[in-house]
């Protein structure tokens, strides 16, 4: 059953939309920021030779992690620009931030502080995200360079620690840049900034793998039932990502009797809404990195590893289970999916908190003493619709990888279910501010009305 606040939301009149001139300017605001995005996608690094680099890139980096984080940067670490490393730094960043927080008594105590202590672990993830950019800048110039030589291919013009160096402090430039411009669309724009940064770099890279497929079918290399299988697929996981990402258990609260202003008694309820998929994009994103770092490491080795040694066998045999499609590599993303799942649930709702807060506010679940067994109930419940939510995240994962392998295309595989995901979590969340927006402007004319009527009155 929808909430009031859907049913208003369902009952926004569009017209106003011309009228609200904050909410137009936010939007403009979002689309400039986006598009200097995608022009930064195209500035390459110094000393990198960009035609060089792209064979570089499609005879090397296809398929392992690299090709994940390409789609998620807009093709910028394809063509090695400033911007390659985009926004992960800073996910990866937050990420640890949140875990520590949840984990850290220290940390947990600065929380706890309110604005001030979120702006203290902002600062800490600012510092994490220059470290880990630093870090992975320098081993990502370095990697570019031996791979130049072992190939033949000259990507850098001029090989050295200089370029190194360079490269490096260009990359955390970029990437702070890109961090800044995603907290000035949060504040200044319309929905999260940096989760419609990753959203761009995703739909950017989305013609060109259609394309490709519409090409395919053109040429016969790819018929034209497959074809159909994949758009009727993707529908349908969309829509299948929409309805469970509005799914919510529930909980109802009751608070106590209150005398009102006739004098009589009303029992206030509420509810405590537990999402299906609290764990949100985290858990396939978590998966899929730590499963395809050793494989692109096995495979970029593999390249020059001789097939009579025992390591060689071993890493070529690697590879051959772990590839894209393979049950080894979709039974281990899978289980991966799931665990990630459970232990992000974990770590952002606590059970024991949310009792306590209820506790001291004077709210009960009906049926259910307060404190322990509030606690008990509320983790029982999590954890129910946490299988549901799991498995819902794998099939969503698991299905597109399972049927790219199966017909062979898997020059597809960077628009899986990660990217399809993120794609419809964001434009649920950016279309929700924009309800929010016109609904409070809706508001600000029924105020107008109101006091003008008032004044007439007098």
């Amino acid at each position: 059953m929808a909430s009031r606040v859907d049913q208003m939301a369902s009952n926004l009149n569009l017209s106003k939309f011309g009228q609200a001139t904050e909410l137009k300017n936010r939007i403009w605001f979002t689309i400039g920021a986006l598009i200097i995005f995608r022009l930064l996608s195209f500035v390459p690094l110094p000393g990198v030779d960009p035609i060089a680099q792209a064979a570089l890139y499609a005879n090397n980096a296809a398929g392992g992690v690299l090709d994940i984080f390409n789609t998620f940067s807009g093709g910028s670490l394809e063509r090695m620009s400033l911007i390659a490393l985009g926004v992960m730094p800073y996910i990866t960043a937050s990420i640890v931030v949140q875990l520590a927080a949840s984990l850290s008594p220290t940390l947990a105590a600065i929380k706890k502080e309110g604005e001030s202590g979120r702006k203290k672990l902002n600062q800490y993830t600012r510092y994490g995200t220059v470290f880990l950019t630093a870090v992975q800048g320098y081993f990502l110039a370095a990697g570019l360079e031996s791979l130049a030589a072992a190939n033949g291919i000259g990507a850098v013009v001029e090989p050295g620690m200089m370029f190194r160096v360079v490269a490096t402090i260009s990359l955390i430039g970029g990437t702070m840049f890109l961090m800044w411009l995603g907290e000035q669309i949060t504040s200044r724009g319309i929905g999260n900034g940096i989760s419609l940064i990753i959203m761009a770099g995703i739909v950017a890279q989305m013609p060109r793998l259609f394309a490709q497929l519409l090409e395919g079918g053109r040429t016969g290399s790819i018929s034209g039932f497959i074809i159909v299988g994949f758009l009727a697929m993707f529908v349908s996981l969309t829509l299948l990502i929409c309805f469970m990402e509005r799914g919510q258990r529930r909980v109802l609260i009751q608070y106590p009797k209150r005398a009102t202003q006739r004098g009589m008694m009303q029992a206030d309820r509420s509810h405590l809404p537990l999402k299906i998929n609290t764990a949100g994009v985290i858990p396939p994103i978590f998966a899929s990195s730590l499963l395809l770092l050793p494989i692109t490491i096995t495979q970029l080795g593999g390249n020059n590893v001789a097939g009579e040694s025992a390591m060689g066998d071993f890493v070529i045999t690697l590879n051959q289970y772990l590839a894209h499609g393979q049950p080894v590599y979709l039974l281990l993303y899978g289980l991966g999916i799931i665990f990630f799942c459970f232990f992000y649930t974990a770590v952002v709702f606590n059970p024991e908190e949310t009792s306590e807060n209820l506790k001291k506010a004077g709210g009960f679940i009906p049926g259910i003493r307060p404190g322990k067994n509030t606690e008990s109930y509320l983790d029982y419940v999590l954890t129910r619709i946490t299988v549901l939510g799991a498995a819902y995240l794998t099939l969503v994962c698991l299905l597109p990888d399972y049927m790219m392998a199966q017909t062979g295309q898997q020059q597809f595989f960077a628009i899986g279910g990660t990217s399809l995901l993120i794609l419809v979590n964001v434009t649920i969340d950016t279309i929700s501010q924009i309800q929010s927006h016109l609904l409070a402007h809706q508001y600000g004319d029924l105020l107008k009305k109101a006091k003008l009527k008032g004044g007439r009155a007098r």
